[in-house]
């Protein structure tokens, strides 16, 4: 289901949501909206005591849903109640919580649970082979990073293993949101279009349909927008039904965006 997202002409918006933030039952009906909102596929993420990727805004959601227990478990159960959408859903976890669970047992309910595809951010490809068996006989999809860092050599190798698709990483550091993309990260676009075979999608700092535009036009097939959608949960001023109405609009002009390209001056 997951390389579906990316057939034809249609670029991608992954939407990313903490599992557990603010509470378990809102953020399945966070998760619903973005959905609704016109997400083609969800990176629901676990939460974790020490998230070296993340930046302030997921920590923060994090540290929130470990104070109400909320474990990899109750995420794939959570996922299990998502897969009815028929779109993709992703489990992004570190690896611990998935090494204590086990690869066997974890990749079973995963795929018991409709999950389309796993992301380990700390899991280097080098050391990946037990997990990419693993979640092969279980008929799911693996998703590495690569970075702007990342050598051309280590990027065909990342793309080898990448099953579902390669996530680029758009800048050096966390998570965040971030007004615009440095130039680096369309050179890192264009030369890692130049290696791999699989479909790139763009995260970490995706945060406005401006920068949606400018990333889909240097050549990356789909999105992934987390701190930004964070960011409107974390609205303290507003009652829930406002929140979920400012989630949906922004995740619906998230999704416009990648129908449309605009032209830049920096030749982005």
């Amino acid at each position: 289901m997951s390389a579906r997202i990316f057939s034809g002409s249609n670029h991608p918006l992954i939407a990313y949501l903490m599992a557990g933030y603010p509470t378990l039952n809102r953020s399945l009906e966070a998760a619903e909206i973005v959905f609704k909102a016109g997400a083609d596929a969800l990176e629901l993420g676990v939460p974790f005591s020490d998230p070296i990727a993340d930046g302030p805004l997921i920590q923060k959601a994090s540290t929130v849903a470990l104070r109400q227990n909320v474990s990899l478990r109750l995420v794939l159960d959570m996922a299990g109640r998502l897969s009815g959408s028929g779109k993709p859903i992703f489990i992004m976890s570190y690896l611990n919580p998935i090494l204590r669970m086990g690869y066997a047992e974890f990749a079973a309910q995963a795929s018991r649970s409709g999950v389309s595809g796993v992301i380990i951010p700390d899991l280097p490809v080098e050391l990946a082979a037990e997990w990419v068996r693993t979640a092969w006989a279980n008929r799911l999809g693996t998703v590495f990073l690569a970075t702007p860092s990342t050598s051309t050599p280590r990027l065909k190798k990342i793309a080898q293993n990448s099953t579902a698709f390669v996530y680029l990483v758009s800048v050096y550091g966390v998570t965040g949101v971030r007004d615009e993309l440095p130039g680096y990260t369309y050179e890192f676009i264009r030369r890692a279009k130049s290696v791999v075979n699989r479909p790139l999608a763009l995260g970490f700092g995706v945060s406005n349909p401006r920068t949606v535009s400018h990333a889909l036009k240097a050549g990356v097939d789909g999105v992934i927008v987390g701190s930004l959608l964070i960011s409107k949960l974390m609205d303290q001023e507003s009652s829930w039904v406002e929140v979920l109405a400012n989630l949906e609009s922004t995740v619906h002009a998230l999704k416009q965006a990648t129908s449309t390209t605009v032209p830049t001056e920096e030749g982005k």
